[in-house]
């Protein structure tokens, strides 16, 4: 009998210490709880610490507080200008209701399907409206606010906050990544090109203008010579003159002199009269003594 008790007793026991010990839950302050009866949503707690709830009967079930992600796969999008991009389109998101994300989503998993279909629908709505060049430019911003807009207006119905929305990335694929390659290859090629073909003309048109500059420069310079020169002439044939009208014998003396020096060189070989009119200044410093021959 006392055996039997003792049974009974310590079934007792554990069943109240099972009972007691699924009558409490803890809250982390990371997490806020929602509290299921037979399935259906009916207290939502927030405040952390050591919470009671019905044992056996209630089911707790807890749900991040933090600002969460949402990355669905990337998606192939049309552009306005018929190019197709690969779009990678993430939220940040935060669970504001536990009740009522339950009550719309029923699970995560099940959340981050259909947030994530509204997410990409959105996406391609933006982004099919714009030509390719604009993904790159600040209309990106733009882009991004819409879908913000869209996407907070939206998230009341699953009992979240929109936190942030962001195009990742956005890679061409690779037929039309190669096509767009090969044009910009084409392009710069074209550029290049013409660039060489301006710098030759501007080559050209220095060269020609610098053979002009040149020309005139030397032109200009031989000018100057040929007058400097024929004054020169001018001021030196006075001079002789006004010499030759002073002293006619001092001046053909002198002239004769200059003859000698520019004809009588280092192996100079003349052959003449002993008597020509050239050696008369070698047989008598008057140079009037033409017949007497020479010793």
């Amino acid at each position: 009998m006392n055996k039997v008790f003792l049974i009974i007793l310590g079934v007792v026991v554990i069943v109240l210490g099972v009972i007691g010990f699924d009558a409490f839950y803890t809250v982390h302050q990371t997490q806020q709880a929602l509290v299921l009866q037979f399935g259906r949503p009916i207290l939502v707690e927030r405040e952390p610490g050591l919470k009671i709830k019905l044992p056996l009967l209630q089911d707790v079930e807890y749900f991040d507080r933090r600002i969460l992600n949402l990355d669905p796969p990337a998606q192939e999008v049309i552009l306005a200008d018929q190019k197709r991009i690969n779009v990678n389109a993430f939220v940040r998101f935060r669970i504001l209701d536990p009740l009522e994300f339950k009550k719309r989503a029923n699970t995560t998993a099940n959340f981050i399907q259909l947030f994530g279909n509204r997410l990409n629908s959105a996406v391609r709505a933006e982004v099919g409206t714009v030509l390719l060049g604009d993904m790159l430019s600040g209309k990106r911003n733009d882009i991004m606010r819409r879908i913000t807009a869209q996407l907070k207006g939206t998230a009341p119905e699953f009992g979240i906050e929109v936190v942030d929305v962001r195009i990742g990335r956005t890679d061409l694929p690779e037929t039309t990544s190669q096509s767009v390659y090969n044009r910009m290859r084409s392009e710069r090629l074209a550029q290049a090109s013409q660039l060489r073909a301006e710098g030759a003309e501007i080559k050209a048109r220095i060269q020609a203008e610098a053979d002009r500059e040149r020309t005139i420069i030397i032109a200009e310079a031989q000018r100057e010579s040929q007058i400097l020169r024929g004054e020169g002439e001018g001021r030196r044939t006075t001079i002789l003159n006004n010499a030759f009208g002073q002293d006619p014998e001092f001046f053909s003396f002198y002239r004769s002199m200059e003859a000698y020096d520019n004809a009588l060189g280092a192996g100079t070989t003349m052959v003449l009269s002993p008597n020509s009119e050239f050696f008369r200044y070698f047989r008598d410093v008057q140079g009037d003594d033409l017949t007497q021959p020479v010793n």
